[in-house]
């Protein structure tokens, strides 16, 4: 038997960045992980052929190098290879018509777009910009504090004493409004509006669902403010650093070690016993970087002093869509069509107009393939040319949003029900809406991997369905109520257990914010 202060389940980046501030702050701590590679959806591997490196969920790292994490660790983590290459021209949504409209960090360069299709929303786009050094402070205030919390409230006293109620009522109708009526309140083009409302669904914001207003606001205006960066060689190079640091700190890390059940003793989280046997005790916390669910319904005691109504909320913590990925090995990058600028760009979105990421969301969530997916192109060897053979590429593309149980096809082609069955014939169907937007791509694929959301869960169990966020982020899901009303803080109903992860505030993407959040409450 072992001996520590923590043991951290799960070595996603949440779980090694509370692993490395207990370290830090003079804790023994070992991380423990089923997998024989460290990471959890923050994984780079040569998936179809030698030489060409593929992200398999995670590409964007920008998150991570704005955190507050990063702000900390960033030189010690530097030290250990941590390494970012930047995207200039960082979004793009193509169009219909040929059209398109990009951000970057060049902001002449984006008014000027959107100007050739609106005087006045160029006019409100400065407005919009210009007020983001205002809405800034108090925004990542919220969102880099604990769920409830003192920062969290002074975030909001400051913003109150800058700009008066009138800034509290603009921050409040931000936070509830859906993408759509935001976007009308403040633009004209529809372009321009389904250019910035793609991003909700990068989590589970259709264009009329409440709450989902905020990101496609910040990934839009942070990135047009601080840029776009991916990692150098891989996402992998994050976690390769953020390894290499817990090991320097004194960590330790056991990787290919499934646990099988949390030790309690006398109503306290005590340890943790692993499927080989072992046992590590932790005198003062376990940390389970995991999905709720996989905490309470396997490896908790069926005894453990749960009550009733926290039971119930987790078992209802509801899961967002699923999502596939498509990696493609390719002897060129695509030709898009009437834009051949956008061969720069870290991302391209298909995802044309309002009225289709609508249809598309309300055929996932009815158990349905859609018939014409939204994608998300990712293009990281025009960026980072590291990740493949020279004059090579790789193509990253992300179907959002997906039914992690098939009911029908809405497009009534595809009979299969089952994804082990269905995911080439829907990968088909992708492939073939990317050609019409880059004719002459098939000519160009050397290989084609498809992971389907049955796939990603198999790989990673913490994606139930396919569901790369950690559950629903609308807003009966979102802030006091992640994941579960009153639970919000990292802490659970079993003494000396805490969560951390995408399933808890603030929820999913590579910040590490809930890691480090609760290491900091933990240790100072």
């Amino acid at each position: 038997m072992s001996n520590y202060d923590a043991v951290v389940i799960g070595a996603g980046h949440n779980g090694l960045a509370a692993a490395i501030h207990l370290a830090s702050r003079g804790w023994s701590v070992a991380v423990v992980e089923a997998r024989d590679v460290a990471g959890g959806a923050v994984k780079t591997a040569e998936l179809i052929e030698p030489g060409f490196r593929h992200d398999l969920c995670a590409m964007n790292l920008s998150m991570f190098a704005g955190s507050a994490f990063h702000k900390t660790y960033g030189p010690a983590l530097a030290a250990h290879g941590l390494g970012f290459v930047p995207a200039a021209d960082s979004f793009a949504s193509l169009f219909r018509d040929g059209s398109h409209l990009g951000v970057g960090t060049d902001r002449a360069k984006t008014r000027a777009a959107i100007a050739a299709l609106s005087a006045d929303d160029a006019e409100a786009w400065d407005r919009m910009s210009d007020g983001f050094g205002a809405f800034a402070p108090p925004l990542f205030g919220i969102l880099g504090a604990p769920m409830p919390s003192f920062a969290g409230a002074r975030a909001l006293w400051q913003a109150l004493r800058a700009g008066g109620l009138a800034r509290l009522y603009d921050l409040g109708q931000l936070l509830l409004s859906s993408p759509r009526s935001f976007l009308d309140r403040h633009f004209k083009s529809e372009k321009l509006k389904s250019m910035m409302a793609a991003w909700g669904l990068h989590l589970d914001f259709a264009p009329d669902t409440a709450g989902g207003a905020l990101f496609p606001y910040l990934e839009t205006m942070a990135t047009q403010a601080f840029g776009m960066v991916i990692g150098a060689g891989g996402a992998d190079s994050m976690i390769r650093a953020m390894t290499g640091l817990l090991r320097e700190k004194g960590g330790t890390l056991h990787l290919g070690a499934p646990v099988s059940e949390i030790v309690m003793e006398g109503g306290r989280a005590t340890g943790v016993g692993l499927a080989d046997g072992r046992q590590l005790t932790a005198r003062r916390a376990v940390i389970a970087n995991l999905h709720p669910r996989l905490v309470f319904d396997r490896l908790l005691p069926a005894a453990a002093p749960i009550p009733a109504r926290y039971r119930e909320g987790i078992r209802r913590y509801r899961a967002g869509p699923g999502a596939m990925m498509i990696h493609l090995t390719l002897d060129g990058l695509p030709d898009w069509r009437g834009a051949p600028e956008l061969s720069r760009y870290a991302y391209v979105h298909l995802a044309p107009d309002l009225a289709m990421m609508n249809r598309v969301y309300a055929e996932a969530i009815a158990g349905l393939l859609p018939a014409e997916p939204v994608l998300v192109v990712g293009q990281p060897t025009a960026i980072d040319p590291s990740r493949a053979p020279e004059g090579k590429h790789v193509l990253w593309v992300q179907v959002r949003v997906l039914p992690a149980v098939i009911k029908g096809d809405a497009a009534g082609i595809i009979a299969a029900t089952d994804w082990a069955e269905a995911r080439e014939a829907y990968a088909d169907r992708v492939m073939a809406l990317i050609e019409t937007y880059a004719p002459g791509l098939s000519a160009k694929i050397r290989g084609r991997l498809v992971v389907s959301p049955a796939d990603l869960e198999r790989e990673n169990p913490c994606l139930i369905g396919g569901d790369s966020l950690g559950g629903s982020h609308q807003l009966d899901q979102n802030f006091l109520f992640r994941p579960v009303a009153g639970w919000s803080r990292y802490r659970t109903p079993v003494d000396g257990l805490h969560l951390c992860g995408a399933a808890t505030w603030p929820g999913a993407g590579t910040g590490a914010g809930s890691g480090f959040l609760l290491a900091r409450m933990l240790a100072g």
